[in-house]
């Protein structure tokens, strides 16, 4: 006689929460989940999933979005050469591209397309645009995201209740809510690195460098005794959860978070005037 298959997690908790008749609200959802991880029916893992997963059904993209002041864009107006730089800095996929003369977002540029400046003669970029999204700073995470697949778009340009630009939103952001930070261009390709030099003398540092390991990378002398690690001291500078592309200074240090969640910092870009040698780390 065959053994029929021995149920997965989510048949268990299935199975469980089917048993409880109190199970009124998400708090309560909530508990039944965290009871499951401890009882081991699912890993942390799939247990900060599915409260991702709730989380995204009830944000909205306010709480996510890349302010307009941290967007990186491109001006209709300015001259190809002066535009390939900036994408080759950036390094995104996708830039929304403004008119500063009317003061609006016309249209999105996918950076892959700029490859037909270098293939073709007559090229025009007001050609290359693709239609640019709108959305309301209120939409529903879990609303947007079935809109992104239906209509296979990346990015959306978020507008406040006047019509005005407000920032932007990508289905990278909505997924990273329910998966936790997807790696990127300013991932360690050497996982056990902590401090890397980049171009011009500035180096990417991961958040969870200690402080002492810092201080003896960069001759720095960041008192250790409140925090642990240079994220930390960086956060509580900035007094609340900072998003990519927000910089701060402490004591002749420049730190910008290159990635960060809503969780967390991950990587910082450090700068300080000067040459500055750094370490083996």
């Amino acid at each position: 006689m065959e053994e029929s298959p021995k149920p997965g997690w989510i048949e268990r908790i299935g199975a469980w929460l089917s048993h409880d008749d109190e199970l009124e609200t998400r708090d309560d959802l909530r508990a039944i989940l965290r009871s499951a991880q401890e009882h081991g029916l699912m890993d942390r893992d799939a247990l900060d999933m599915i409260y991702g997963v709730l989380d995204v059904s009830e944000e909205q993209v306010r709480r996510i979005m890349v302010p307009r002041a941290q967007m990186d864009v491109i001006d209709i107006n300015d001259p190809i050469d002066a535009i390939i730089p900036v994408v080759i800095e950036t390094a995104h996929s996708r830039f929304p591209v403004v008119d500063r003369n009317k003061d609006d977002v016309i249209g999105i540029l996918l950076a892959k397309d700029l490859l037909q400046y270098y293939a073709k003669s007559g090229f025009h970029l007001r050609e290359m645009l693709r239609p640019a999204v709108f959305i309301p700073e209120s939409k529903r995470l879990n609303v947007l995201l079935r809109e992104f697949r239906a209509s296979r778009n990346h990015m959306a340009i978020v507008v406040d209740e006047y019509g005005g630009v407000a920032g932007l939103v990508t289905i990278e952001d909505v997924l990273e809510q329910i998966v936790g930070e997807i790696e990127d261009e300013y991932d360690f390709e050497d996982e056990e690195a902590y401090i890397i030099q980049d171009k011009g003398g500035r180096f990417r540092v991961k958040a969870v460098t200690e402080l002492e390991a810092f201080n003896e990378a960069f001759g720095s002398h960041f008192a250790d005794e409140e925090f642990g690690t240079i994220g930390g001291l960086v956060l509580s500078r900035f007094g609340h959860m900072p998003k990519r592309g927000e910089t701060t200074q402490i004591d002749g240090f420049q730190f910008e978070v290159l990635r960060a969640d809503s969780r967390r910092v991950h990587t910082l870009l450090v700068e300080k005037n000067g040459a500055l040698p750094v370490a083996d780390s």
